[in-house]
């Protein structure tokens, strides 16, 4: 009996041990558990339980009691539970701490997404998921880790039974229009949405698949992100030496590590501040530690360091970034923009010439089109310069690129609208009817990338952005999308409201892509490209010759008047804002050589 015993207790401990050590308790750290190691330990019992009871009731063993074999895993399952508890609340003070605090959450999606989104919010200090929201209906009601998933439309009572403060969509796979009916369906219910990652970028490493982050910029786009011709986007880098101007700004840093993944020779960061080339170089490196990437300080108007390094290094192909783009600080800056943006471009090209590479892509704006602003029209006098020298070296591709505004670059309104946003607002618009065509980042450099691969003779491309969006539209969707109501006459206790400032000098209402109305479709089904109207080589050497010395004098008013002679469609809507220019006729008005009359003597 006593044998019969001991050999009972060591087969129990023998079993309980190799079962629960293939199920994985021994290797967790119950200080960091959450409820789903319930779920883990009910598992491993249950297994146990059942080998137990094959052998002890059903095979029998003599003189133990049958029940045995259902009483004595109960009572470990049961004992397992409180230990492990109890050990998390010794070693927390607390089986859930800081509950009281969290947010309440519900996971949109309750695929293999939403689920690795809620083990990995199990121990999150701010948010404590109450359930699951899926529009199959045959998932309504069933539960999963405890938690009951609704059917979306009755959100509006979740969002007080439960009280509600935050959505996070879990459906990675989801495609452009079923996303955007899913935040429109739930947009208007006051409550905060945020996203997980679009799949690609977890499947490239970029974000993780517990990342949760505000909306997507992309969400804002009403229209699903062009996908690149991956064929074009290598042709001009693999294998060769690229450079990049501007490699520290929005699209240039995009570009650089764009770039980096298609495998180059070798990648030139030429910056002229000298911070943002430090972080761009540093981030790249760690990326790309087996890839040479040569960080250079310098200006694109240094026409002999840019010979210098086409020379040194052989570049085979430049992507001309390097730009001011802010439209109200250039139009108070004429000529410091004017200078960059016409005489800069002018410097790459000529020292791309000189060392004969074999494409050069020049990235250009929508405000090129019908300036009404400096800095379009200088944008504009950029395209001329590449179209007269692709006339003079044809063997040199060249090419021309022209988007709209891009999505959270450093020029963008979009990071000004979420921090007023942010802070309660108002948010300032400068016309109710101003549109914009929009895209993103990704999608503005794969586009400059092809149109390099894409061109040779100074041709314009362009993308297919869709309609242009009204940005009244734009900003009640991103205060939707945080929480928030629209405060207008129509709704009195909104949140935020939205203040008209009137437009800025130099400002349009709409912005356009094409000068003329003929575009033709290349290889890639959303380019299109056109050849521009251009000016004779002998009139543009007078006119940069001209500019040249009006730039010297600073005489910005002279500057605009050579733009609007060879800008063909440059109609100026204001006045000269630029703040140096202004002052000094300030100044010039009360020097007392203006004033004589005041410093005549009179004799009696």
């Amino acid at each position: 009996m006593r044998n019969i015993g001991f050999n009972l207790i060591l087969f129990t401990i023998l079993l309980g041990i190799s079962i629960f050590w293939t199920f994985g308790l021994y290797r967790t750290l119950f200080r960091f558990a959450g409820l789903s190691i319930f779920s883990s330990i009910a598992l491993s019992s249950f297994t146990y339980g059942i080998l137990y009871f094959s052998i002890v009731s059903l095979y029998g063993i003599q003189n133990i009691p049958r029940s045995i074999g259902i009483i004595q895993p109960a009572l470990l399952f049961i004992s397992l539970l409180i230990s492990r508890f109890t050990l998390k609340y010794l070693l927390t003070g607390s089986f859930n701490k800081s509950e009281k605090n969290k947010d309440n959450v519900l996971i949109y999606g309750a695929g293999a997404a939403g689920r690795q989104l809620y083990t990995s919010l199990e121990l999150n200090v701010k948010y404590k998921v109450v359930g699951f929201l899926d529009d199959d209906a045959q998932l309504h009601r069933q539960h999963l880790f405890g938690q009951k998933i609704y059917d979306p439309k009755n959100l509006n009572k979740l969002k007080y039974t439960k009280d509600v403060k935050l959505i996070l969509i879990a459906i990675p796979s989801l495609n452009k229009i079923n996303k955007m009916k899913i935040i429109d369906k739930i947009s208007d219910k006051e409550i905060l949405i945020r996203t997980l990652p679009n799949i690609n970028d977890i499947i490239d490493d970029k974000l993780s698949l517990s990342d949760v982050k505000d909306f997507l910029i992309e969400d804002l786009l009403d229209r699903d992100v062009v996908k690149p011709n991956y064929e074009l986007l290598s042709k001009n880098i693999a294998s060769k030496t690229i450079l990049v101007t501007g490699a520290g700004g929005t699209i240039g840093s995009e570009l650089s590590r764009q770039i980096l993944k298609l495998s180059p020779k070798k990648l030139i960061l030429f910056e002229l501040n000298e911070f943002d080339l430090f972080k761009i170089h540093e981030e790249l490196k760690n990326l790309y530690s087996n890839l040479k990437i040569i960080p250079l300080l310098g200006n694109i108007l240094d026409q002999n360091k840019l010979d210098k390094i086409l020379k040194i290094f052989k570049v085979d192909t430049i992507y001309h970034a390097a730009a001011y783009k802010h439209v109200p600080l250039v139009e108070s800056n004429i000529c410091e923009g004017v200078r960059n943006n016409i005489i800069g471009t002018l410097c790459v090209v000529k020292a791309a010439t000189k060392a004969e590479i074999k494409n050069l892509v020049f990235i250009s704006s929508d405000k090129a089109v019908r300036p009404t602003n400096i800095m379009g029209a200088s944008k504009r006098f950029a395209e001329i310069c590449i179209q007269i020298y692709s006339e003079k070296n044809p063997s040199i591709n060249f090419s021309i690129v022209r988007f709209g505004n891009v999505l959270a670059s450093s020029g963008s309104v979009i990071p000004k609208f979420k921090q007023q946003i942010l802070e309660g607002g108002p948010v300032t618009l400068t016309h109710n009817n101003v549109t914009r065509f929009f895209m993103t980042v990704p999608e503005a450099v794969q586009l400059v990338m092809q149109a390099g691969a894409l061109g040779k003779e100074a041709e314009v491309f362009v993308l297919d952005m869709g309609e242009s969006i009204r940005i009244k539209d734009m900003i009640i969707k991103m205060i939707n999308l945080s929480g928030q109501t629209l405060k207008d006459k129509n709704n009195l206790e909104g949140d935020i409201e939205i203040k008209i400032i009137g437009l800025r000098p130099g400002e349009k209402l709409y912005e356009e892509l094409l000068i003329g109305d003929n575009p033709v479709k290349t290889i890639h089904p959303k380019i299109q490209k056109i050849n521009e109207p251009s000016i004779s080589y002998a009139q543009f050497e007078k006119n940069i010759d001209e500019l040249n010395i009006s730039l010297d004098k600073q005489d910005s008013e002279q500057v605009k008047k050579i733009l609007d002679s060879v800008i063909r469609f440059y109609n100026s809507n204001s006045k000269i804002v630029d703040y140096l220019f202004n002052a000094e006729n300030d100044l010039k008005k009360k020097s007392p050589k203006n004033n004589d009359k005041n410093n005549i003597v009179k004799f009696n």
